[in-house]
Formats: structure tokens, C-alpha cells, sequence
């Protein structure tokens, strides 16, 4: 399970070390390659909510699967693709659409088959490790396959990776049976999916034109306020929704997933402005832009891994708290210090504090949501804290890459990072009010927390 949020998350920060060898490749632009990033991360923000329904009725190992198949077809489909549009079809779509199936299972059965908090620290923080290590190891394995062989190498890797998950995922038990008969809500999903897709365009138009960015932000809020008006109407009439509006009445659980968007939003954010500015205004090639990456990953891997000893000794709220700070830290750090010298060694005390910050609040944030809710809860709100999360990737991506692509300089990189680290201020923000001893959840049967 560790290893397919590798995967996806590999996935998600990996092109960006290739930016310059897909576009010349396939007579495209940054911004198109851009393009292929954020909608690889939007497919997955707007599916995730009914991938983690489905695995209710379809149940959680046979949505992984289907998942892990749909994932490496769009991968090998990458990997040949002739022109941007196949490389959309297969990365951004169909990648997409295997991530939001296979990733609300890992959630769920992790949830299901460790039940106390150590051991669920312990898990989770395998699996965010796992996690954040493929976001930030993404540019130096992308990089290094690059450089030896070809970028599309890189989808060929991960192609390998999905057989291996397939092959080790066969010993997992669902604990919970599937349920044929529970409904499925396609109105809402259209609209949500809808609104996700409408609003982050919107930010990707902000560069082009500021009146269709508005007129997609608010078309993207219409549908939006639409959905959650038909979730409204149906649960009075007492059809079960596509989301129900019982998961937002945990004060915690509503906390915890705006720390989780924002430190998304964080690392895919940082990781791109990184990306971006080591190649095209530094000139950097894929593999120096991945070593350089190597401080990120080792904060994130170090921090990760001690996820469970620091579950035991500190509360859950001090640690996400502590990784915002060290975060923002981290990026005042790289702006003060890069901006002043031209090593490459500059990048490495700020990109090391990040990576520290960000593996330290990860698992906990995931940890407070998740166990805010009891089982029968535990599909629904796994594919919301992961579509939550994977909007924050997208975002990240789409806010970064549109202040990038409106004038790549030194000049436009700072305010791509100033304005990252301003979301880190609201993450942080929302850490401090998070309770010091969030409740658990109740028995099964008795609504959330």
C-alpha cells in the first residue's frame, strides 16, 4: 500500500525534471507540459470523492486493482505517446482515474486493519513516507532515468512498479465485504467533479486572460454550490448522497483537511517553482535538478519515518503545528539564501527544512482525520481527505506554474515561493486552532465526531 502512494505520488512531481526534454520532444511548450502536470493532479482530486464510494460497493481490494490496471495501461500509453495529446490521455486521464481508484483503498484498509493509534502512526507514517519521498525523490529518479536512457523511460518504470504492487497486493484481505446494492450517486458526482475541474482551470487561465479566469472561478463555485445542494436534497428524502454532510460537522476532521490541502499545496507547489527555475532560468539538466532535490527528500524520509516514536511522545497538533513552522522556515530560507548565490548548494539548507516539515505533519494530519470517523464512515471520508489532498497538489501546480509561465525570472520565483509560503501561513493558522486531544470516533452507528 506504502508503495503505491509511491507511485502516484512519484507520478504527480516527476515530469517536472522533464519539462524541457517533453516539450522539445513532442513540439510542445512549458506551459503545455504544464498543463499535463495539473490535470493529472485535477483528474485525481475530482475522482477521488467517488473512488472511495466505490469501494464500498465494489469493495476495497477489487477498486486497488482495477486501479493498479487502468494506471499502468495510462502509464505504457505515456510512455509511446506521439504528441501531448496521447501523453494527456495517457498520464493526466487515465493515470488520473487509476490513482482515484486505488488510492481511497489504501486509506481505508489501512484504517480497518490497524486499530490503535501506535500502530496506525506506524502505518500511516510508512505510507506518507513512501508518499512524500515519491513527490520529493520524483525529480532525481525522473532526472536519472532521463539523463541514462529517455523520459519515457520514466513511464516505463513506473509501469514495472504497478506489476510489482499487483503482484505483493495479493495477499491483502478486505475486511469488510462489498456491498452490490448500495447506490451510487452519478448527479453528484458530474457536479462535483465539475466544479473541481472548472475552478482549478480558472487559476490556470488567470496567465492568459483574467476575465475567463473569472468566469471559470465562478462557474466552477456555481456547480459546486450546486452539488452540495442536490447532497442536501437527497439526504432529505432520505437517499444516501455522494457525500454526506455529516463528514463537515467534525470542528477536527475540517481542520485537519485544510492542513492536508495546504501542505499538498506546499510540496507539489515548491517542487515545481523548484523544477522550474533550475532549468529554465538556471539552465540546469534533468539529473543536476533531481540531486538537488535530494535535501527535500531526505528531510521528508527522516521525518516520515519517525512518524510513530513521535506519535507516542508529542501530541498530534504540536506536530503538524511544528512541520508549518519549519516549513515556512524553510521557504524564507531558500528565497533569503538563493537569491544572494549561484551554488547549487544554495538550495540545500531551505529545501532540507521543508522536506523535515512537511514528513513531520503529514501522517498526523491524515491520522486525525481518518480516525475522526467510525468504519461504516471510513470510504466516504477516505476519498474526501484525498480528493482534498490532491487538490492541494493541483493547486499547487496550477498557482506556481501560472506565476512562472506569466515571466520566468528570478523575479517571478520569489513571488511564486512568498506566495506558498503565505498558504503555509494559513495551514499553520489552522493547526493552532485543531483541539490539543481530538476526540475519537464514536461507535458504529453513531455518526461522526
Amino acid at each position: 500500500m506504502a508503495l503505491a502512494q509511491f507511485i502516484c505520488s512519484f507520478a504527480g512531481s516527476n515530469m517536472n525534471v522533464m519539462i524541457n526534454d517533453i516539450s522539445e520532444d513532442l513540439d510542445t511548450t512549458v506551459q503545455g507540459v504544464q498543463v499535463a502536470i495539473t490535470i493529472f493532479l485535477l483528474v485525481m482530486a475530482a475522482l477521488m470523492i467517488p473512488g472511495g464510494k466505490l469501494t464500498d460497493r465494489y469493495g476495497r481490494k477489487r477498486c486497488l486493482l482495477a486501479g493498479l490496471v487502468v494506471y499502468g495501461v495510462g502509464a505504457l500509453l505515456s510512455a509511446v505517446a506521439p504528441g501531448l495529446g496521447v501523453l494527456i490521455l495517457g498520464n493526466s486521464i487515465l493515470e488520473g482515474v487509476g490513482t482515484a481508484l486505488l488510492i481511497p483503498p489504501v486509506y481505508i484498509l489501512t484504517t480497518l486493519l490497524f486499530t490503535d493509534t501506535a500502530s496506525r502512526a506506524r502505518a500511516f507514517g510508512t505510507i506518507m513516507a513512501l508518499g512524500g519521498i515519491g513527490a520529493a525523490a520524483g525529480p532525481l529518479i525522473g532526472g536519472l532515468i532521463t539523463s541514462a536512457l529517455s523520459w519515457r523511460a520514466a513511464f516505463v518504470f513506473q509501469a514495472l512498479v504497478i506489476v510489482v504492487i499487483v503482484f505483493l497486493s495479493r495477499r491483502i484481505e478486505d475486511p469488510l465485504p462489498p456491498d452490490p446494492s448500495r447506490p451510487f450517486d452519478t448527479v453528484g458526482t458530474l457536479l462535483s467533479a465539475a466544479g473541481l475541474i472548472l475552478v482549478v482551470t480558472g487559476i490556470l487561465a488567470a496567465d492568459d486572460n483574467l476575465w475567463l479566469m473569472l468566469a471559470l472561478l465562478v462557474l466552477g463555485a456555481l456547480f459546486l454550490t450546486g452539488f452540495f445542494a442536490w447532497v442536501r436534497a437527497r439526504e432529505r428524502a432520505g437517499k444516501e448522497a455522494l457525500l454526506s454532510t455529516s463528514l463537515f460537522r467534525s470542528r477536527t476532521s475540517n481542520l485537519g483537511l485544510v492542513t492536508q490541502n495546504a501542505q499538498w499545496l506546499l510540496l507539489m507547489g515548491v517542487s515545481f517553482t523548484v523544477a522550474s527555475y533550475l532549468q529554465v532560468v538556471r539552465g540546469y539538466d534533468a539529473i543536476q535538478t533531481g540531486v538537488i532535490f535530494t535535501a527535500a527528500t531526505l528531510g521528508i524520509l527522516v521525518s516520515s519515518l519517525a512518524a510513530e516514536r513521535l506519535a507516542k511522545r508529542r501530541a498530534q497538533r504540536t506536530l503538524i503545528i511544528t512541520g508549518f513552522v519549519t516549513t515556512i522556515a524553510g521557504i524564507v530560507v531558500l528565497v533569503l539564501v538563493v537569491g544572494g548565490s549561484p551554488s547549487p548548494w544554495a538550495f540545500a539548507p531551505g529545501l532540507l527544512l521543508i522536506g523535515l516539515g512537511l514528513g513531520v505533519m503529514l501522517t498526523p494530519s491524515v491520522n486525525i482525520v481518518q480516525s475522526s470517523f467510525t468504519e461504516d464512515q471510513q470510504g466516504e471520508i477516505s476519498g474526501l481527505s484525498r480528493s482534498v489532498s490532491n487538490l492541494g497538489s493541483s493547486l499547487g501546480t496550477a498557482v506556481a506554474g501560472t506565476i512562472l509561465v506569466a515571466g520566468l525570472t528570478s523575479h517571478a520565483y520569489a513571488a511564486a515561493m512568498i506566495t506558498l509560503a503565505a498558504v503555509g501561513l494559513i495551514g499553520l493558522t489552522a493547526a493552532a486552532l485543531l483541539p490539543r486531544h481530538p476526540p475519537q470516533a464514536p461507535a458504529p452507528g453513531l455518526g461522526g465526531v
